[in-house]
Parts: structure tokens; sequence; C-alpha cells
């Protein structure tokens, strides 16, 4: 298992493939078993595809120090150099686009194209997400199995109709996020992060050709979160998938990945 030490701290990545590197950073709580391996095997046909555990996640150090945005960003450059990547598309989900935002922002000479997806700009401004969402992100993950934690989960990743229609998508994703998951002081240091975070009134500075993708059923990063960014970063492209909820990178694979390598190509 490849690790790289990074700013002192021992990160857990993957490389998939050849060609041209894609840095996708995943969310809140996520490791590299968050991927679909669907997205994974179709990116890695056209690009050299780098995953990583965010640190405080999956099998990435946990340091008990205060997380920042831009210390995930540090984090992710870091990985870049350890590999010898001196420029990549970077691709973030959730907490991940958020990462993405600040890579874009304080190392733009790293970044080739932008693809945020699920995301939102931090601040004031940022649409919170519904109670439903928010129950989650707040439950006392203490006395709950992993597998509990990962069904719970589900619910905010998929709109409920989609889990009833396709309960094999269903399972793959509770298998996926149940191994390896957050302990609850690395999980709150994350949360802190997301609430601290801020790029809303930096956007405009972005000068890298962006992709900017929402759910229109997304109950935690509410879709009107992606038009606050897509309105603010210069030429920005915004996609709404109007049936999909949070995890839309699973809930409708086929046209994210053709989308992502239509806009990278």
């Amino acid at each position: 298992m490849p690790y790289a030490k990074v700013r002192g701290l021992n990160m857990y990545y993957e490389v998939h493939g050849e060609g041209f590197p894609l840095v996708m950073i995943m969310g809140l709580g996520a490791n590299v078993y968050w991927w679909d391996p669907f997205i994974i095997d179709e990116f890695s046909k056209h690009f050299k595809v780098v995953v990583f555990d965010n640190r405080g996640a999956g099998r990435t150090d946990k340091p008990g120090v205060e997380y920042t945005m831009k210390m995930f960003a540090d984090d992710t450059v870091g990985l870049m150099d350890y590999l010898g990547i001196s420029k990549a598309h970077v691709l973030g989900v959730s907490m991940g686009g958020m990462i993405a935002q600040e890579v874009a922002l304080n190392y733009p000479d790293r970044v080739e194209k932008l693809v945020l997806c699920v995301t939102a700009p931090g601040g004031q401004v940022t649409v919170p997400p519904k109670p439903e969402a928010m129950a989650l992100l707040t439950m006392d993950r203490s006395k709950l199995t992993d597998e509990q934690i990962a069904r719970e989960t589900l619910k905010v990743l998929y709109p409920e109709e989609f889990i009833k229609a396709h309960p094999e998508v269903a399972e793959a994703t509770v298998e996926r996020i149940s191994k390896f998951v957050i302990p609850a002081d690395a999980y709150m240091r994350q949360i802190n992060a997301i609430l601290k975070f801020n790029a809303y009134d930096r956007l405009g500075s972005i000068n890298k050709p962006t992709l900017v993708v929402s759910g229109g059923k997304d109950i935690l990063v509410p879709p009107e979160n992606g038009r606050l960014i897509a309105e603010k970063i210069p030429n920005a492209k915004l996609v709404v998938f109007e049936g999909s909820g949070h995890g839309l990178i699973t809930q409708e694979r086929e046209r994210f990945v053709k989308l992502v390598i239509d806009f990278l190509k």
C-alpha cells in the first residue's frame, strides 16, 4: 500500500492509469473507498488518476491539531510534489470541492482545469443543508456501528426513490463507505474546517477553465451553492443533474464520467 511522506504526514494514496494527471479529492469523512470503481476505471483510460485519503480520514495520519481547508490544499499539492506532478486537472467532491477551490486559489500554476462537484463557496452566502441532512451531520456517531453510520449516510447521498429503485447500488455504496470509518474526533476537525471555510469573495480570481456540477435533489449541499460558485468564477460552466442527490457521481455515473472527460479533453 503506497504511502507518501507529505509535510510530516503519512498520506495514503493510489495512482491509476497513465496520461495527464487528474487529482481527485474526496469529501467529509471520506477515503479512497468512497470512489465508485467505475469512475476510477473510466477516468484511468484517459488520465493518470491520483486519489488519496485526506488528513484525518482513511489510512492517512490523523494529527490532533486544528484542520483548515488551506491545510488540506497544502497536503494535496504536497502529494503532487511527492509524485513529481507539476500540473494537473483537479476534481473535488463536496468538501473535496472546497479543497480544490483552495488549491486553485493558492497554487494557480499547478492547476490545468478545475471540476467542482456538489460543493459550496463557504461564508455567509452558502445555502445550508436541509434539516434532515443537518441531523445526519450532527448525530451522535459514538453509539453506532460502522455499517449503521454508512446506512445513515446513504440517506443523504441518494434520493429515497433512487435507493428503492436501485438497491444494488445502495448496497455497494454501503459496503464501500463502511470501510475505514473516520474517528469521531477527526470527523469534528474536518467539520470545523468546513465551517471556517470561505472562498466566495476570492473566486473571481480563478482563471482556470472550471466545470461546476450540482445535484438538483442534493439535501446536503443544495444546488444553489453551485450557482453561486459558477457566477463568481469567470466563464465557469454549470451543469445541474436535476434528479440527483449528493451522490450524483455514482447515481448518474455514466453521464458524469462523459461530462467530465469531454470537459477535460
